[in-house]
C-alpha cells in the first residue's frame, strides 16, 4: 500500500500537467508593437508565460490583468509573451494595451507559433484561445492551460501565483550516488 502511495504521489504532476505540457517550448522569434523582435530563447533561466490570446476575447482580456497582478508579485523573475495572430491588428492590439494597462509585449505571429505551441494539425486545426503554456528556467513547458470551467480558477483567480511558485521553487537536488569500494 505505501509503494502504490509513492507511485500516485511521484506521478500527481504528471496527470496535473496540460496534454500539451511535457515538453521543449518551441522556439521563436516574433515582432511586437514597435517592431521589436523578442526571441524566447533571450528569456532561458526565467520561468516564462507564453500566452496565445486574441484582443476581443473577453477572457483573454481577464487573463491579461491577471497576468499582469503576477508580474508585480513575481518581478524580474518571470517574463511573459502574449502572442496574438490574424485577424489582430497592430490598431487592436494598441488598443487592447491602451485598455487594460498591459506592459508585457504582444507578439504578433502568422500562425506558425500557436500551431506549434498548441500541435495544430489537419485532425485539430482550430485555435482556442486563451492558452497559457508555463515555462519554466531550462525551457521545458511544465504546464498548460486552455481556458475552460475547470481552469478558470486557475487563469482568472489565485491558482495561476501557485503554479508560478511551483516553478520558481528550488528543485530538490538529485540523490548522490554511493561510492562502491
Amino acid at each position: 500500500m505505501y509503494k502504490l502511495l509513492l507511485l500516485a504521489a511521484a506521478l500527481t504532476p504528471l496527470f496535473a500537467a496540460g496534454e500539451l505540457s511535457g515538453r521543449r517550448a518551441p522556439g521563436f522569434s516574433l515582432v511586437d508593437l514597435n517592431l521589436n523582435y523578442h526571441d524566447i530563447q533571450d528569456l532561458r533561466g526565467r520561468v516564462v508565460l507564453v500566452e496565445i490570446m486574441r484582443t476581443d476575447c473577453p477572457q483573454c482580456q481577464s487573463l491579461a490583468k491577471n497576468i499582469e497582478k503576477l508580474k508585480v508579485k513575481f518581478g524580474p523573475k518571470i517574463a511573459v509573451l502574449s502572442v496574438v495572430t490574424p485577424p489582430d491588428t497592430q490598431a487592436t492590439v494598441k488598443g487592447f494595451i491602451a485598455q487594460h494597462g498591459i506592459t508585457s509585449p504582444i507578439l504578433f505571429d502568422c500562425g506558425q507559433v500557436a500551431a506549434s505551441y498548441l500541435k495544430l494539425d489537419m485532425r485539430k486545426p482550430e485555435l482556442h484561445v486563451p492558452h497559457l503554456f508555463l515555462i519554466d528556467a531550462q525551457g521545458m513547458i511544465r504546464n498548460d492551460f486552455a481556458y475552460n470551467e475547470q481552469t478558470q480558477p486557475i487563469l482568472l483567480g489565485d491558482g495561476l501565483a501557485a503554479e508560478v511558485e511551483k516553478l520558481l521553487a528550488p528543485r530538490p537536488a538529485a540523490p548522490q550516488k554511493k561510492a562502491t569500494k
